[in-house]
């Protein structure tokens, strides 16, 4: 064989690859380290990539409104402007009302437990003296009537009591934390807005990088997914947070209605919980059961039964419209992407992995179609029942038919 140059390079080329695979076999641990240091490096420049992207979907919007504005700098700086004002309008409208109706919410439950376990205990005891024969089939296994209730009740309000306190002292370490975390994230968001104000120079620049690096072949599909991408995944934000807001509002309008506690509180809380699609909005059931459980426990029942009423009107009549239809990607899908998302990088996986199933779905339906037309497959052969599989399990359910009329 001869060793010139293109031969070297691949014999060099593939003695490297072999260390390297050595190496992240035998060293995992230096491997993740690694990684986490980059990671590390490169987080406030990925969270503010993710953050323009993000203000990227109303920016366009503003952009479009203001198009009549000749300068297009003016018109950019403009548009991001009104960008950042609404998305701190809308901030501090949620936390203004959320903040207050939390303490209130948690201050009436504090206050409502201990008349609320009373009142179950005096069900529970009621109960038992009507009903002689399960009081005496619980005696086979504890000492019920020695049991000391209002020990109980003492203890459980104490729990609770505890919990709430607990709670209360977690939301405020997470309030400083995002605090902090928002402070720390200054260069995230200087480098958002960066990338928002010279986006079409960095999509010119990635362009270039890519018709460089690839063949022009390769290079053109790479965009073209790349754009696809995009825009998937602005039509999933749009479509999410619209989405969201009909969702609580639906239960802002409803609630009142039936005469139900805290519709502020729970319409905002569904709505902000909505934003994770599928399980979200049952999260915020579940807290908005438990807020209206202690004032009223009916009503609770009556809340959930709502919830699932309009939770039916939100999945098959709303969300189809709004977003499934936005990014392309049917129901059962969905359904897999949240769960996949959700095991593997928790509420931002199944954020993430929607859209991004939404692009493979695409991706795989056009590989199919090319396939079938390159090995030109009759349409006939891709229906639920092939007429060409019709004919031949007609033919081997008369075969016998047919040997025995002969003979």
């Amino acid at each position: 064989m001869e060793l010139d140059g293109k031969t070297l390079r691949r014999v060099f080329f593939g003695v490297a690859g072999c260390i390297v695979l050595y190496w992240l076999l035998h060293e995992t641990a230096s491997l993740m380290n690694l990684l986490h240091g980059i990671t590390n490096v490169l987080s406030p420049f990925i969270v503010g990539a993710a953050l323009a992207f993000i203000l990227n979907v109303p920016m366009r919007g503003y952009e479009g409104l203001l198009k009549k504005i000749a300068k297009p700098g003016l018109r950019r700086a403009l548009a991001l402007l009104l960008t950042v004002i609404s998305v701190l309008l809308v901030l501090y409208g949620a936390f203004a009302l959320l903040i207050p109706q939390i303490g209130d919410a948690f201050k009436s439950i504090a206050e409502r437990l201990p008349v609320f376990f009373q009142n179950v205990q005096k069900m529970v005891t009621g109960y038992m003296e009507d009903n002689p024969q399960v009081m005496e089939w619980l005696s086979q296994y504890t000492d019920f009537q020695s049991m000391d209730w209002g020990g109980l009740v003492e203890k459980a309000v104490a729990f609770v009591t505890d919990g709430l306190g607990n709670v209360m002292t977690q939301t405020i370490a997470a309030v400083i934390t995002l605090g902090t975390g928002i402070f720390n994230g200054v260069l995230s968001v200087v480098f958002a807005i960066y990338c928002l104000v010279r986006k079409e120079i960095l999509a010119r620049q990635g362009r270039r990088l890519i018709y460089s690096i690839l063949p022009e072949r390769h290079g053109d599909e790479v965009i073209r997914v790349s754009r696809m991408t995009n825009r998937t995944f602005s039509k999933f934000i749009s479509g999410q947070c619209l989405e969201a807001v009909i969702l609580g509002s639906m239960f802002a309008v409803t609630m009142p209605i039936f005469n139900m506690p805290h519709v502020a509180l729970i319409s905002v809380i569904i709505s902000v919980t909505a934003l994770v699609p599928i399980v979200g909005a049952f999260a915020g059931c579940i807290l908005g059961a438990f807020f209206i459980l202690v004032v009223d426990p009916a009503m609770a029942f009556w809340f959930v039964v709502l919830f699932l009423v309009l939770q039916q009107i939100e999945g098959n009549l709303i969300y189809p419209r709004v977003v499934g239809s936005s990014i392309g990607l049917p129901g059962m899908w969905v359904l897999v992407a949240v769960a996949v998302g959700g095991d593997l990088m928790g509420v931002g996986g199944m954020l993430l992995m929607i859209p991004l199933a939404s692009v493979c779905y695409t991706l795989a339906r056009e590989f199919t179609t090319k396939r079938l037309e390159a090995r030109q497959i009759s349409r006939d052969k891709l229906q639920e029942h092939p007429m060409d599989v019709k004919k031949k399990v007609r033919k081997k359910k008369n075969a016998p038919v047919q040997e025995e009329t002969q003979e």
